[in-house]
C-alpha cells in the first residue's frame, strides 16, 4: 500500500498532470485507456472528455462515484496489491496512465497490456522525495532510471525525466512516456 497522499486541495476538478496532458496525444484517438490508481478521477475526466474510453481502477472509487454509469467510463474498485493476478491480463489498452502510484510487481503486466501503437504515461515519486514529505519510504520511491528499465524493451521511450518539481508541490519525480510500436 502506498503512503503517498495527494496534495492538499487535490480533487476531481484539479487539472490533469502536465505530463499526462502533454503526452496523452500519443494515445490513439478514441482508444481505450487504463487509469491505474485513479484517485479522485482527474485523469479519468480529462481523458473521457477527449473521447477516450477509460477503465478507472482504484482501491477506493468514491472519488469517481459521480462517473458511475457515464458512457465510456468503466470503474473498478480493487486492491492491486493483494497478491491476486493482474485483473486485466489478456486485455489490451491503447493507453495506460499511472500518476502518483507505485507497485513494482505491476510493471510487467502494465507493459504487456499495451496494444500495438499504445502509449504508457507514468509519473510518480523518486528517491530524493523524502526531503519533501510523503512518500518517504524507499519502497514507494523509484530508483534512478527505474522507469527506463521497467519499459525497455519492448517499449520505445519518447520522453523521460528524473527531476525535482515545484508544482503542484515540491517533489522528486520520475516520469516516462513510451510507446509500443505497431
Amino acid at each position: 500500500m502506498s503512503e503517498a497522499a495527494p496534495p492538499r486541495g487535490w480533487h476531481a476538478d484539479a487539472p490533469a498532470s502536465a505530463w499526462v496532458a502533454r503526452f496523452g496525444t500519443l494515445i490513439p484517438p478514441g482508444g481505450s485507456v487504463l487509469d491505474l490508481a485513479c484517485g479522485a478521477g482527474r485523469h479519468v475526466r480529462y481523458l473521457s472528455e477527449r473521447g477516450f474510453r477509460v477503465v478507472a481502477v482504484d482501491r477506493d472509487i468514491a472519488g469517481i462515484e459521480d462517473l458511475q454509469g457515464h458512457p465510456g467510463v468503466e470503474a473498478h474498485q480493487m486492491d492491486l496489491e493483494d497478491g491476486s493476478p493482474f485483473p486485466f491480463s489478456g486485455r489490451k489498452f491503447d493507453g495506460v496512465v499511472v500518476v502518483n502510484y507505485l507497485h513494482r510487481p505491476l510493471f510487467p503486466a502494465l507493459v504487456a497490456s499495451l496494444a500495438p501503437g499504445g502509449a504508457l504515461i507514468y509519473e510518480t515519486f523518486a528517491r530524493g522525495n523524502e526531503r519533501f514529505g510523503v512518500p518517504s519510504n524507499p519502497a514507494f520511491l523509484l530508483d534512478r532510471g527505474e522507469l527506463l528499465d521497467a519499459v525497455r524493451p519492448p517499449l520505445e521511450v519518447v520522453a523521460y525525466e528524473d527531476l525535482e518539481v515545484s508544482d503542484p508541490r515540491p517533489a522528486a519525480v520520475q516520469r516516462i512516456a513510451a510507446v509500443r510500436r505497431a
